[in-house]
């Protein structure tokens, strides 16, 4: 084989290489692809040592729902919370989504669950349609408390009925195993 063919054949794979990784990270066939891997790699949440967990003044934190209601943070006073930042467009967070609705839909009585974007409303609302999601959205008015600040999302939280953070998960999780589901009951005796 010349040394001209040799060439041209490294040419067309590296061009096929480029549009292999366009269409991965580009396209929404890249996107639906990093939500599979995110859901096959997602594992459970694990409750955080003691000596680890800081607790969380919701003082001057405000929230909005869906409706433009200001969130009442007396709701949570005794109560366990989950707490997640997300997004529409984040695989991750998209990922992780199906398990909040299971866990939501079984726990949604017995738990304060906030789940907050900076996505417009618009885009949240088609998200929740095409996903038959009925998680609570919330926006924020005002910054989140600093133990809750993260540079990434998904970013989520579960605070025990004292105000103290249990959970950490900075990345996609499996919310509802079995595994969380023993710790979560726990955490509501």
């Amino acid at each position: 084989m010349s040394a001209k063919n040799r060439g041209s054949k490294k040419w067309i794979s590296n061009v096929i290489f480029i549009i292999v990784l366009g269409v991965f990270f580009f396209t929404p066939v890249g996107t639906n692809v990093k939500v599979w891997l995110n859901r096959l790699l997602a594992m459970s949440p694990n409750i955080e040592k003691v000596s680890d967990q800081k607790k969380v003044n919701y003082e001057s934190w405000q929230l909005v729902n869906e409706q433009g209601e200001v969130f009442d943070f007396d709701r949570v006073k005794g109560k366990v919370v989950i707490i997640n930042f997300w997004a529409t467009w984040c695989p991750p967070c998209i990922a992780e989504k199906p398990s909040f609705q299971e866990l939501y839909d079984d726990y949604k009585n017995k738990v304060v669950f906030l789940f907050i974007t900076t996505d417009e409303p618009d885009k949240v609302k088609a998200f929740k349609e095409k996903n038959k999601s009925t998680l609570p959205i919330y926006y924020q008015k005002s910054a989140a408390p600093a133990v809750l600040f993260s540079e990434s999302i998904p970013a989520s939280y579960v605070i025990d009925k004292k105000g103290n953070i249990v959970v950490r998960k900075f990345r996609a999780a499996d919310w509802n195993s079995s595994k969380f589901r023993v710790s979560l009951d726990e955490l509501l005796k």
